[in-house]
């Protein structure tokens, strides 16, 4: 395992290309297989061209953290649909399984922050799946908090949690 510190000096955080789709939607089905008891949902669902989609957004971003020129993370956000310009919403975060707990989720969550607070946002969403419970602990340890504004309807199966982003220190 590699410090947070290690990991910042040695990871790559840059914007995701269009030539990288396949590896993002790998990851992502991998990442998120993982919590899903009953496998992942839509399985036949083509990630390929849903991640092609948001690289392209010009109203989105997706980050992507690189080690040794290896993708290793994922960073998908936007303005939700209905909400103000201070709030963004964290679509998609995931990191390799096979590199958890080695400080690459944070400094990406890092990223992600500096971004919001260049954009002016000042408050980010999003939804982490109930049984998600490694997710749930990543995040109340970076910060998110349970959306008292939006508890889990009946049935769902996400959670919303909220994040004040920091302002910008003059």
């Amino acid at each position: 395992m590699i410090s947070s510190r290690d990991a910042a000096a040695a990871l790559e955080i840059r914007a995701a290309l269009p030539a990288e789709t396949e590896a993002v939607a790998d990851l992502h089905v991998r990442a998120r297989s993982t919590y899903y008891p009953d496998g992942v949902p839509q399985a036949e669902f083509d990630w390929v061209e849903a991640w092609r989609d948001s690289i392209a957004r010009p109203d989105g971003r997706v980050l992507c953290a690189l080690l040794g020129g290896r993708l290793v993370g994922i960073a998908s956000f936007r303005t939700p649909e209905g909400a103000g310009a201070d709030t963004v919403k964290l679509f998609q975060f995931h990191v390799d399984p096979d590199r958890w707990r080695g400080g690459i989720g944070t400094v990406l969550h890092a990223a992600c922050v500096e971004e919001w607070r260049a954009e002016g946002r000042r408050t980010a969403v999003l939804d982490v799946h109930v049984d998600n419970r490694r997710a749930q602990g990543f995040y109340a340890r970076q910060g998110w908090v349970p959306d008292a504004e939006n508890p889990p309807a009946e049935g769902d199966h996400h959670l919303v949690l909220r994040y004040a982003v920091p302002p910008v220190r003059e």
